[in-house]
């Protein structure tokens, strides 16, 4: 993430105008920090971990469907 932070305060102080190059560094430092900022007050998750936790909730919802069916099998064998 911090790389893509970088790129993107990078891109941001590409944008602009010729005429204020000179503030090229002081606003890309500037743009790192509002992002930085930023994202950090999101309650963002990894894209690996995310993918963990959807594997782990396939499993549990498989789980449940095979617990509901066998629980469906005895309740008809009374």
């Amino acid at each position: 993430m911090p790389d893509r932070i970088e790129d993107l305060a990078e891109k941001l102080a590409g944008l602009l105008p010729p005429g204020l190059k000179t503030l090229r560094a002081e606003m890309q430092d500037n743009f790192r920090a509002v992002l930085r900022a930023n994202l950090e007050k999101l309650d963002l998750v990894s894209r690996e971990r995310f993918d963990v936790q959807a594997e782990v909730l396939a499993r549990a919802q498989a789980r449940l469907k095979a617990l509901e069916a066998r629980i469906a099998a005895l309740e008809r064998a009374k």
